[in-house]
């Protein structure tokens, strides 16, 4: 029965190291201080490289926004817009590098997609123990607006 407590403060401290790990000093693009900085490197998007001209209200468009790497994997969505309206956002890409990671991205990223979709724009409420991939979340879509000439 020794064992409890240890493995109630080995787990304390464990999610303490994650919480340190995700606070940081740098503005978030998620609380909209700040200008949004890319996560990436070496982003993957499809789209024209300048902003479109925006098509007939009733057309639907989409575009792939960069893969943004943050730190638990890499991330990429899919945007579709009909005229300035996000009507609907996707998960393109995601590689996590743990199943925990995993299991977290899968919780996350639906309330992540309803944000958006409430907000119309990337200034959306990040999720508590979820900075990085609400922060990944939030660029992507963001290049994938820009590619659509979505402001």
């Amino acid at each position: 029965m020794r064992r409890a407590p240890a493995v109630v403060i080995a787990g304390a401290a464990g999610f303490a190291g994650i919480v340190a790990m995700h606070a940081g000093s740098a503005p978030s693009f998620l609380s909209g201080t700040g200008p949004p900085a890319p996560v990436s490197s070496s982003p993957t998007s499809t789209g024209p490289s300048t902003t479109p001209a925006v098509p007939p209200t009733g057309a639907a468009r989409t575009a792939l926004g960069t893969s943004e790497q943050y730190g638990y994997g890499v991330l990429a969505v899919k945007v579709t817009v009909r005229g300035s309206r996000i009507t609907d956002v996707s998960v393109a890409r995601l590689q996590t590098a743990e199943q925990y990671s995993q299991r977290l991205a899968q919780q996350v990223i639906p309330v992540l997609r309803n944000e958006v979709l409430s907000a119309q724009s990337t200034h959306i409420n990040g999720i508590s123990g979820a900075t990085y991939t609400s922060e990944a979340y939030a660029y992507s879509v963001q290049s994938a607006l820009d590619l659509l000439g979505v402001k």
